[in-house]
């Protein structure tokens, strides 16, 4: 549905030059200033978009050279809160029990040590798979992201480094894994492929959204989402009321 523009933000895109009580004009500015700041010509910080949200309202917002407020921006792991929403979604379903085995293709061998990966397992990354999260230019996550036609495939075939459930890692591959049981817990790719807009962008109204896949179909749910820095901060305040937005609850109570 088309939301009123000149509605206040977030149901609609007008933003109050006003700033509301209790609300340190002079600090908010200072802290704009350092965000796009280059003290460091050898480690520029590129700051493309600020957009400071108090009490459910904008108070303050910046933008870098090329950039506003109407500019896609892309998440890069920012899109790995977007699957755990998919995944809460399908929980608040009756879909899927994240705490039984993961349904992934790779690990049902009656003798792999990987059939017994939850989807909770995953979705902590304790999986206890030795996928390597280092950016060179031969590791997993690079080859992944870049190269593989699949790549919940190319992460789902790593083997098991260490115990499930024992120790964090922060994996993408797991990630990846995820966003492929999206997939098939849901059977059709019509509707998977319209399942994030119809069930999370749509009813905050980030309508800017798009959500890239990879060759196979399945949303690189690791990465790839882009947004615009208003709708960014309209999925913070998903997040931030506990999955709940105006009177409709998207994610599980307690899930966030």
């Amino acid at each position: 549905p088309k939301r009123d523009a000149g509605a206040p933000w977030p149901e609609g895109g007008a933003v109050s030059k006003t700033l509301p009580e209790g609300v340190d004009g002079k600090k908010l500015d200072a802290a704009l200033d350092f965000a796009f700041e280059e003290p460091d010509p050898e480690r520029p910080r590129n700051t493309r978009a600020v957009v400071v949200v108090y009490k459910g309202r904008i108070v303050a917002e910046r933008y870098g050279e090329g950039f506003g407020p109407h500019t896609p921006l892309l998440s890069w792991s920012m899109a790995k809160s977007v699957t755990n929403t998919m995944i809460g979604v399908l929980v608040k379903q009756g879909k899927l029990d994240v705490h039984q085995p993961a349904p992934v293709p790779e690990w049902t061998g009656a003798a792999d040590p990987r059939n017994k990966i939850s989807t909770d397992d995953i979705l902590r990354m304790s999986s206890g798979l030795g996928f390597d999260e280092t950016y060179g230019a031969f590791g997993d996550v690079t080859d992944m992201l870049f190269v593989q036609h699949d790549a919940a495939a190319r992460a789902a075939g790593t083997e098991l480094e260490g115990e499930t459930g024992a120790r964090w890692s922060y994996s993408s591959g797991d990630t990846n894994i995820l966003s492929r049981i999206v997939r098939d817990v849901i059977g059709d790719d019509g509707a998977y492929h319209r399942f994030p807009t119809e069930q999370i962008f749509r009813p905050i109204g980030a309508n800017s959204a798009i959500f890239e896949t990879d060759p196979s179909g399945t949303f690189v749910g690791s990465s790839f989402v882009y947004m615009t820095a208003r709708d960014w901060a309209r999925f913070g305040l998903l997040y931030l009321n506990d999955g709940v937005w105006g009177d409709r609850r998207i994610l599980p109570k307690g899930w966030v």
